[in-house]
């Protein structure tokens, strides 16, 4: 059934001819559809269809895939099909899936055991440490990392849902904006072309403005909770304890996966190699191969106990491989169409974004990239806003300033303001609710982040694009 009416849809299609070779200012926008019912499918399934959606997102992921290549393969021809998706794997989602699945590897392995007190000052300080190891290790590692002793420490309390939520906003959003390790968008970023330490750079300004804020706002909430409920001194289901750390071989792991990303950006080995049309070089293959080692690695050095006791296991990761690998695929057309901007059918987007000049409205690129992040999936937004503002990375980064920092400040920040705006959200949701936290709903959780980040971001906009 879904090949017929893939090749029903491509005979639908409104295209110049169906030769091989495509020219993306004729093509139609139609061709973006699959790649936006995927990103639709994973903000609404788990909403509306949770069990649908946990038993099948591979197959609706891989359905939406075959209904953008199987017309793609009949209209450009075989040859373009190839070397469409082997550049999507190859250049871009290859590199971004092993520095994920290391990150996620060497994260499980470290657990922290023992319990204290989850007094204004100590929440503080987790959420402090939460942040800045987010960047280190991505923040789905380092909220996996904290969470749960998070949890442990505020089990006694009546008020711990504000907890929760701050969590998400720092250690699984805001934290992972200073490098490339740090969140999705950023490692994309890099991919293109975007130096290390440019990230580091232009990033440590506003990460640091909103880490100020928000721990400050924080403590103040906390402050005003831990004052009434130190009076009613409940029973603490889980006693203060010593805090002590398993697995600690994995930091020298982690250390090694940073050092394996700073080397591909610093050396240049000047040799590459065409694979299928896709130019590959020796520094990033040797990056890639070191990544799946130190993966490999840690697991042979970490106990079994220490991965159990951390819950660990493969789903997550099993989930960001199989949803991204029909992103990777389907968002070719989008990218391409983006790329030839007032020329294609983009056309109305790219005006929006643009002054009469010509030139990027910053202030534009920082929302229209960030609510995008909010309600769809941050890294293949960021790949549209930056293909939009030029798809060069030295450009950007020399001429483009601050339409990049925009764009990478909207997709960075902005996941954090529903639940399915970045992937460690969700997680940690879930984790809170299993340790009996009520959590609010999805539109609860947005009364929390829109009454305290757009003002936060608004306050960006003034600092920064204005």
């Amino acid at each position: 059934m879904l090949p017929k009416l893939a090749l029903l849809a491509a005979t639908l299609l409104p295209l110049s001819a169906h030769a091989a070779g495509f020219d993306p200012a004729d093509m139609s926008l139609l061709w973006g559809l699959p790649f936006a019912c995927i990103l639709l499918s994973i903000a609404l399934f788990p909403l509306f269809a949770p069990k649908i959606w946990h038993h099948s997102f591979g197959k609706i992921t891989a359905a939406w895939t075959l209904l953008f290549l199987i017309p793609f393969t009949v209209v450009y021809g075989m040859g373009e099909a190839v070397h469409t998706v082997a550049h999507a794997l190859i250049a871009e989602y290859i590199p971004f899936i092993l520095l994920l699945w290391a990150l996620f590897t060497v994260s499980g392995g470290i657990l922290v055991k023992g319990n204290i007190h989850g007094s204004a000052k100590t929440n503080t300080f987790i959420l402090a440490l939460g942040t800045l190891l987010a960047s280190l290790m991505g923040t789905t590692g380092a909220a996996m990392l904290l969470i749960r002793p998070l949890l442990r420490a505020n089990d006694n309390r009546k008020h711990q849902v504000h907890v929760v939520v701050f969590f998400i906003f720092l250690v699984a959003n805001i934290g992972g904006g200073l490098t490339p390790l740090g969140d999705p968008p950023l490692f994309l970023g890099f991919l293109k072309g975007v130096d290390f330490m440019w990230t580091v750079e232009h990033m440590a300004l506003p990460v640091l403005i909103s880490a100020v804020v928000l721990l400050a706002v924080f403590y103040a909430i906390d402050q005003h909770f831990w004052k009434q409920e130190t009076e009613l001194k409940p029973l603490d289901p889980t006693p203060d304890s010593r805090i002590s750390i398993a697995g600690k071989i994995n930091f020298l792991w982690l250390g090694c996966v940073i050092a394996a990303v700073l080397m591909s950006g610093i050396w240049k080995s000047g040799v590459e190699f065409n694979v299928l049309g896709t130019p590959v070089s020796l520094q990033n293959i040797v990056r890639d191969g070191l990544f799946i080692v130190i993966g490999i690695l840690s697991l042979k050095t970490t106990a079994q106990e220490i991965r159990q006791a951390n819950d660990f296991d493969w789903r997550p990761i099993q989930e960001v491989g199989k949803l991204f690998l029909g992103i990777f695929i389907t968002i070719a057309p989008v990218l391409a169409m983006l790329k030839v901007g007032m020329d294609g059918h983009f056309a109305p987007l790219v005006s929006l974004a643009h002054n009469a000049q010509g030139e990027p409205i910053n202030a534009v690129y920082f929302w229209m990239s960030g609510m995008l992040s909010a309600f769809l999936d941050n890294a293949p937004t960021y790949l549209v806003f930056f293909n939009l503002a030029s798809g060069d990375a030295v450009e950007l980064m020399s001429h483009m300033t601050s339409t990049l920092l925009a764009v990478s400040m909207g997709s960075v920040f902005m996941g954090a303001l529903s639940y399915i705006g970045n992937a460690p959200n969700f997680m940690v949701k879930a984790i809170a609710e299993q340790n009996r936290v009520k959590m609010p709903s999805f539109f609860g959780y947005m009364a929390w982040s829109f009454g305290i980040l757009v003002p936060l971001f608004i306050l960006h906009t003034l600092i920064f694009f204005i």
